[in-house]
């Protein structure tokens, strides 16, 4: 599932084969956008924010995120690729290099000057060079009755975590997603252990929170009806959303998480 450190690593990947390139082919396959075309144009570099993915060419900057189902992959010209070309979304060339953007949930073409803009509404970046741990607290505290499994996903508050971290934070803070913030004690703790988390795998393959990389590589997450891997408890699975933010799937332990 993509997540701020699955963006970080695409980043990185597409920043070390477009980086200081010429784009040869630009083909924007969503229909607001179909008739852009920024071949011969260059690639300043790609950076990511939170989970999404900036792309800057020239005086644009292609934004995308990858939702639930989508990926950027790199391909040498004339290689097949791995997934099918009616997902392509966005394709990308340069001399060497074709960079795919298959099933992107949000794709779109920005001015350079209004990238801000439209990413002014994000909290504080969990692997960004700015990262604010005060400022991600603060804005976690400014909700206090708002169950602890949402406000950890509120990209407003901090950027970068998605239903993984938030469920497997949880449980390495012992407390249930529908505790309120204000009950939860050493949020700061909360806060920490998550800039711990997503950068400790920021440049994995495989994400894991157990410490373990083969087997079970997470705690709770997707782990229902199996034996909690600390007391032996049944992981519970329920569904949590609010008019913010859409029903996810939640994870925990009824006897670590309390």
């Amino acid at each position: 599932m993509p997540e701020g450190d699955t963006v970080y690593r695409s980043a990185r990947q597409l920043d070390a084969v477009l980086a200081g390139t010429v784009l040869t082919r630009c083909d924007i396959r969503v229909p607001a956008f179909a008739t852009v075309d920024l071949t011969g144009e260059t690639v300043e570099g790609v950076i990511s924010r939170g989970k999404h993915l900036l792309m800057r060419v020239g005086a644009y900057s292609i934004h995308s995120h990858l939702k639930m189902e989508g990926a950027w992959q790199v391909y040498a010209h004339r290689a097949a690729w791995r997934r099918p070309e009616w997902q392509a979304r966005a394709i990308l060339a340069n001399a060497a290099w074709v960079a795919v953007g298959f099933q992107l949930g949000t794709l779109e073409v920005l001015s350079r000057a209004s990238e801000d803009d439209a990413m002014a509404y994000l909290g504080p970046d969990l692997l960004g060079p700015d990262w604010d741990a005060a400022l991600a607290l603060a804005n976690l505290r400014s909700d206090p009755q708002r169950p602890i499994g949402l406000a950890l996903l509120d990209q407003r508050n901090l950027a970068g975590l998605g239903n993984v971290y938030r469920n497997e934070l949880c449980f390495l803070r012992g407390v249930l997603p529908t505790r309120p913030v204000g009950e939860v004690d050493d949020l700061e703790r909360t806060v920490t252990l998550a800039r711990q988390l997503i950068d400790a795998n920021k440049n994995r393959a495989e994400r894991t929170t157990t410490g373990r990389l083969r087997g079970d590589t997470s705690w709770v997450n997707r782990r229902e009806g199996r034996p909690c891997l600390r007391c032996g408890t049944t992981i519970l699975r329920g569904e949590l959303g609010d008019t913010e933010l859409q029903l996810r799937d939640t994870y925990w332990c009824p006897q670590c998480q309390r």
